[in-house]
């Protein structure tokens, strides 16, 4: 058995997961990162010779770097995967990671905004300003279809037929019919309806970004210079906007999406709706909001049944 050292298997593992499995960019350089880790931490051991010991004294030494329980278990769930891999072609006599659990973690729920605190965050827009009225119809995409960041900054402001320069749309929206069609998670498209305040957010917005010379001509989101908006872009305009809101919690795209999820489902009880909407594979992953609108069920109860009032 040939020894498995250094960078290069990393690369070819992380080759088939794009090819193969169609991970995602994200997706890839999160793994690329944890694999990196462990290549530092064995400094030039083979990998097929690591034991569980020694995954665990790594293990431990992520920890006492400040890593957090979550980050840990990522981390070993990405080891895992790669050893799986190098089992599969005989290059590894076992996975050492098999058995080795992470540090324990308190199960933190979302969070989400009230629904007042979401009415006020998607209010109308101040002044009639590029950016007032693009943040405004970002807030209330967001809000409306419960998108992932990196579904809402690649949508397109229409559909594109393919032609021999550039491929076809992934993600894009359709005014006329209220959806959104978007490309999620492992490559899985679907279509989402919009509602009609983000409807008329976005109709004023794309009329206003028609005017920007110079502008990406498939992007639905620009910034001032025409480009597509990048992600952090968006944190860092929803993170002033909440400041300038003094909503006492700072809002990212994350935040919206479990806002929707949260009070659809409080509002319809309609687990599998949300689990559409929200592009989830498993529904044990949305089940968190049924936690999430258990709080809010036991807030009112505390509030308001005689018997659980303190005397």
């Amino acid at each position: 058995m040939t020894d498995v050292v250094g960078s290069q298997v990393v690369n070819d593992f992380l080759q088939q997961l794009s090819t193969q499995r169609r991970a995602s960019r994200h997706t890839i350089a999160a793994y690329q990162a944890d694999l990196e880790k462990l290549i530092a931490l064995a400094g030039g051991q083979p990998l097929p010779a690591m034991t569980a010991h020694d995954v665990r004294r790594y293990m431990a030494s992520l920890h006492s770097a400040g890593l957090s329980p979550a980050s840990i278990a990522r981390t070993l769930s990405a080891w895992r995967s790669m050893f799986r891999w190098l089992c599969e072609r005989g290059l590894a006599p076992l996975n050492p990671v098999v058995g080795v659990r992470g540090p324990r973690r308190s199960k933190r729920l979302p969070k989400a905004l009230s629904a007042d605190q979401a009415v006020t965050f998607a209010g109308k827009p101040t002044d009639d300003s590029f950016l007032a009225r693009r943040d405004h119809a970002i807030v209330e995409l967001l809000y409306s279809c419960g998108l992932r960041l990196a579904e809402l900054v690649s949508l397109d402001h229409r559909y594109f037929d393919p032609h021999p320069t550039a491929p076809a749309s992934a993600s894009w929206i359709d005014l006329r019919a209220a959806e959104a069609t978007v490309t999620g998670k492992g490559g899985k498209t679907r279509t989402v309806p919009i509602g009609a305040p983000a409807c008329s957010a976005l109709a004023l917005w794309i009329s206003t970004r028609s005017a920007l010379v110079g502008c990406d001509q498939r992007a639905l989101f620009v910034a001032t210079g025409g480009k597509r908006l990048s992600a952090r872009s968006v944190q860092s305009r929803l993170a002033l906007m909440s400041r300038k809101l003094g909503l006492g919690i700072h809002v990212h795209p994350h935040v919206l999406r479990h806002s929707f999820a949260s009070h659809l489902l409080q509002s319809s009880g309609d687990l599998r709706a949300v689990q559409e909407l929200l592009g989830h594979s498993n529904i044990s992953t949305t089940q968190i909001y049924t936690r999430l609108d258990w709080q809010h069920l036991a807030k009112a109860y505390d509030a308001a049944h005689p018997r659980a009032r303190r005397r």
